[in-house]
């Protein structure tokens, strides 16, 4: 027996490889799947399953093109209604898989339709749990995705959620192995762990919604409270995973190289978003004007289905060298599919070409430290969480995630600064803004981390607990 954790960094998110005695199953595949046929063939194994633990909103799973492209059938839990052909399982239904078998869990909550699939080894013993999104390490799934397809209040489904762990997961023996479908940086949950595998038992010890004493009241209180509004892009990936979708390799082959010169005539043509792929600082120094950065080395899916609202608007890419075809995965991961051509060559063609470039005002923590004594106008575009731990007193709480809600406090007239934690998402703040007209807008190089190593003030948060 195998078992491989396949995990996407950029997507916090773990697919599955499972093989016993020539016969292979995959859980929750990315939506390219070369690779998970790779892995079987290499093994001589037949790709026999394919399990969903459930219609997943923060990615495009690859089980659609997977099956047509193996033969194996689709599995989801009870209450499942996709448009394609798939087996929708009955709760505790039996999958073999060589000389070992998988059974589904209706685990409902988190969705209506979620399952975790309990492996057994061939002597018949629970061995690991995939538990999708209804347990993480650290914590449990969010239950308010769910409330307008299910026709219940996130609070009906995070009871749902409680009856869900404590028949199906809790009772299981504590050397059982998890497996979850997130980790850290996942927006499916708020508090989840940078591991990536666990047991039941280190769960049940500190997994604050595991407590054994926890009634079903202060689950629901947990579970609900701190919620952020969950990214836009969400509702459109769980129709997309429910109906289906293109395979990925036919929206990489409609992208086409352009010319610096086809580049902008393209772009004037079609009214495309440009998206800047490369460093944050390679961006700062020269870029195409009113193209939007989003780093492909940073949390690139997630940040690209928060900001850019519209998955169907046409996209030009500039990317790193030899980045394009990546990059278009990347984005499709997330249901962007509309990518129609990059800058062949790079920004240098475009320099090359004799086009205009603009670029961003950049400085360091030490300058800001002697900027603050003129009064100046800051923004901090970090998360809620990190604002609240530590933050300076003069910048208020600008999250990028919600930066169209703050657009009226940014100023036209006169210079404003942003920083994030370490300049990755005030450059993307920065670009946006610049965009829509705020010429003014200074990026702080190395960002509240640069800025603690100054003798910049900052005001630590102080849990009411601790006070005396």
């Amino acid at each position: 027996m195998k078992i491989e954790q396949i995990y996407t960094g950029c997507l916090a998110q773990g697919a599955y490889y499972i093989e016993s005695n020539g016969e292979a199953a995959i859980i929750d595949p990315l939506r390219e799947v070369q690779p998970y046929i790779d892995r079987a063939n290499a093994d001589n194994a037949t790709v026999k399953y394919i399990f969903e633990t459930h219609f997943h909103a923060d990615f495009v799973s690859g089980h659609v093109t997977l099956a047509e492209k193996t033969g194996a059938p689709i599995i989801f839990g009870p209450n499942a209604t996709p448009s394609y052909k798939a087996i929708v399982a009955t709760d505790e239904q039996v999958f073999h898989l060589g000389d070992i078998t998988i059974t589904c869990l209706h685990t409902p909550g988190h969705t209506m339709e979620s399952a975790c699939y309990l492996l057994k080894d061939k002597n018949g013993k629970d061995y690991a749990l995939f538990s999708g999104d209804t347990v993480f390490l650290g914590d449990v799934g969010r239950p308010d995705l769910a409330q307008k397809a299910a026709h219940m209040t996130q609070e009906q489904l995070a009871g749902i959620l409680y009856d869900s762990i404590r028949t199906k997961i809790m009772p299981l023996a504590d050397e059982v192995i998890i497996y979850p479908a997130h980790g850290a940086g996942s927006a499916c949950g708020k508090n989840l762990s940078k591991e990536t595998v666990g047991t039941i038992g280190d769960q049940k010890a500190n997994n604050y919604a595991l407590r054994s004493n926890m009634t079903r009241e202060e689950f629901i209180a947990e579970v609900t409270d701190g919620l952020l509004p969950p990214p836009a892009y969400f509702p459109m990936n769980v129709k997309l995973n429910k109906e289906g979708y293109e395979n990925v390799e036919t929206i990489i082959s409609n992208a086409k190289a352009l010319n610096a010169i086809d580049f902008e005539i393209v772009a004037n043509e079609t009214n495309a978003l440009i998206l800047d792929v490369r460093n944050e600082n390679d961006f700062a120094t020269d870029h195409i004007p009113n193209s939007i950065f989003i780093g492909i080395n940073g949390a690139f899916a997630p940040w690209v289905g928060a900001l850019i609202l519209d998955s169907k608007q046409p996209i030009l890419l500039v990317t790193p060298k030899d980045k394009e075809e990546e990059t278009i995965k990347r984005l499709a991961r997330v249901g962007y599919d509309a990518t129609i051509g990059y800058l062949e060559g790079g920004i240098e063609s475009w320099q090359k070409a004799g086009f205009e470039l603009d670029s961003v005002n950049c400085i360091s923590a030490e300058t800001l430290e002697d900027k603050l004594k003129e009064n100046i106008v800051v923004f901090d575009v970090r998360k809620p969480g990190e604002f609240t731990a530590e933050h300076l007193n003069e910048a208020p709480s600008t999250p990028l995630d919600f930066l169209n809600d703050h657009l009226s406090e940014f100023p036209k007239d006169k210079e404003f600064y942003l920083f994030c934690a370490g300049g990755y998402r005030s450059m993307i703040a920065a670009s946006i803004l610049k965009a829509r007209g705020f010429d003014n807008v200074i990026n702080v190089n190395g960002g509240f981390n640069a800025i603690k190593k100054t003798a910049i003030k900052t005001t630590n948060f102080v849990c009411p607990s601790t006070l005396k």
